[in-house]
């Protein structure tokens, strides 16, 4: 008789050791650019930040947030209300002691609808302009679900990130290198250019350096490729096309009891990923990670809106998006 696998058991984790009403104040200890190319389409740093006598450090986890409360006030007069950052840290921090944690931030740069005015993100940007010494106010940390369960070789793992989604994932595969992992790992990056690259010379040399890693690259802004076949006109990739073009190597994962799956981007991206994993699995190995209710209907016919009453994860599936 087959016996299933029990459910991965998260670690216990602390949060909120710092309120927004009395943030701690940390220091910039770093800022560089995440991307290989000056010519990428967004400017995304990372930001190292030196949390040392503040309830931060030592306490955090790879998976959680921590929160920045930005100076100034809004439009209304209300001083600025945090944002959550992923920690783009392993959970021995950037330095190995717990004291420095790290993120990946884009600046947003847009334009009002209205009147066309330019619109600067006042926290990404705040982030962005600060340099090695300067302050910076945080809380947290945040978060007790998005994490690598307690036995990290007790599973093998399909991570899908777009854009600074892969934050989190820096965090765990530091994790999951100190933890002498013995499993297997696939991260899909997904990305409208090349040049958008997100730690993409940290990926690609920790594939040559261990056996366990895959990583595939997915730019939907670029030429298709042939193995997308006819139909897509002559689109790039997105992450959820990484199971067709790589249905073998991925499959051989996600057919297995022990494969755990993260994702973690923008808002949508859950809904291509889901209905590729009900085409390439039978509906016993979907079920792993996805309960179908009736009324959800074909695959097809999936919409965003049905997740989670109609289209509910189970504590396999691990989803973070913005």
């Amino acid at each position: 008789m087959k016996t299933s696998m029990p459910d991965p058991i998260l670690p216990a984790v602390q949060q909120h050791l710092i309120s927004p009403a009395e943030p701690a104040v940390a220091r910039v200890v770093s800022s560089e650019l995440c991307t290989r190319s000056s010519k990428a389409a967004g400017y995304v740093r990372h930001v190292a930040i030196d949390v040392s006598g503040t309830p931060l450090a030592g306490t955090f986890r790879a998976g959680q947030s921590f929160g920045v409360v930005p100076p100034g006030v809004d439009a209304k007069g209300r001083p600025h209300k945090l944002r959550l950052y992923s920690i783009a840290s392993p959970t021995r921090g950037e330095d190995g002691e717990g004291t420095i944690l790290a993120t990946t931030v884009k600046r947003t740069i847009d334009e009002h609808w209205d009147d066309h005015s330019l619109f600067l993100g006042v926290c990404s940007n705040h982030l962005c302009d600060l340099k090695p010494g300067d302050e910076v106010l945080v809380t947290g940390p945040a978060g007790k679900r998005f994490l690598l369960p307690e036995d990290v070789s007790a599973h093998d793992y399909v991570f899908f990130a777009t854009g600074t989604g892969s934050a989190p994932f820096r965090g765990m595969r530091g994790d999951l290198e100190a933890g002498g992992f013995t499993g297997r790992a696939a991260l899909v990056m997904g990305v409208p250019y090349t040049t958008d690259l997100l730690y993409d010379a940290e990926l690609a040399a920790l594939s040559e350096r261990v056996d366990w890693f895959s990583y595939l690259k997915a730019i939907s802004r670029e030429s298709a490729e042939p193995a997308l076949g006819p139909g897509s006109g002559g689109r790039g990739l997105y992450v959820q096309d990484r199971l067709r073009t790589h249905a073998e190597e991925l499959a051989s994962l996600l057919r297995s009891e022990r494969c755990l799956v993260y994702i973690c981007g923008i808002a949508g991206m859950e809904l291509g990923i889901l209905r590729a994993l009900a085409v390439m699995l039978s509906p016993d190995e979907l079920a792993g990670y996805l309960g179908v209710s009736e009324e959800a209907g074909q695959p097809a016919d999936w919409e965003r809106r049905m997740i989670p009453r109609r289209l509910t994860p189970t504590k396999r599936l691990f989803i973070e998006v913005y």
